[in-house]
């Protein structure tokens, strides 16, 4: 049985209702909180995962998650029953790590919070931690650890969520190899590659190079091939 904890923001008590009643038969310990300003009072070091409706009162869940990330890289899964391409990258510029739309199948919802869980679990090193040992690839001036989420850049250590580190991590094996933005989802949200998932990889691709490119505007480590995808170069700023 699983052991993650779980806190679920929604102000519709029902679907809240049945998304913890979900979870918990799953294992999962689940807490609750009706708005954004609950949340942010019952998020703590335990929590593993956020569920964070967009819509709600007082705060919505796009601010939430801005508040969120000033203290925690969780991964948070947004709900939404906005369609609107623009309005997904809305949550995922904020910070977000995914997105269901509603309505949405129990199936499709508990195969996402595996997913993020799954990689959170790596992230932190809470999985065979004392089975670690530090193994480190450097290119174009960037430092990586191999088993966890550890990045320098030019000996600074930078702050990296974990979509963004597995995106590096896999970019950086294969340095100057193309990838595309289905293989790229594929293999680091570990689920099928829709149209819209393009836009996803897109904006985390944007947040990464924020944060290791000198000038992200002109990125000179992570480049787009038009028409094919995006190529790591190893290339020093």
């Amino acid at each position: 049985m699983s052991t993650a904890n779980i806190l679920i923001v929604e102000d519709d008590s029902d679907i809240r209702e049945g998304v913890r009643i979900l979870l918990e038969s799953e294992g999962y310990g689940v807490e609750e909180a009706e708005d954004g300003f609950a949340a942010l009072k019952r998020l703590s070091e335990k929590t593993d995962l956020v569920i964070l409706d967009v819509m709600m009162p007082g705060i919505s869940g796009i601010k939430t998650c801005e508040e969120i990330r000033k203290r925690s890289y969780v991964p948070i899964l947004f709900l939404t029953a906005k369609s609107q391409e623009s309005d997904k990258l809305i949550g995922l510029m904020a910070g977000g790590d995914d997105y269901l739309s509603k309505p949405f199948s129990y199936a499709e919802l508990l195969g996402r919070v595996k997913a993020l869980l799954r990689r959170y679990q790596v992230y932190r090193g809470k999985e065979t931690t004392d089975q670690f040992q530090d193994r480190y690839l450097e290119l174009g001036g960037i430092k990586i650890n191999l088993e966890f989420n550890e990045v320098s850049v030019a000996g600074k250590t930078v702050e990296l969520s974990n979509i963004e580190y597995n995106i590096l991590l896999l970019m950086m094996k294969h340095p100057r190899r193309i990838f595309s933005a289905q293989q790229l989802y594929e293999a680091v949200w570990e689920e099928p590659y829709f149209y819209n998932c393009g836009s996803t990889v897109m904006v985390h691709i944007s947040k990464l190079r924020a944060k290791i490119e000198k000038d992200d505007q002109k990125p000179r480590r992570i480049t787009t091939i038009w028409g094919k995808g995006y190529r790591f170069e190893p290339v020093s700023e």
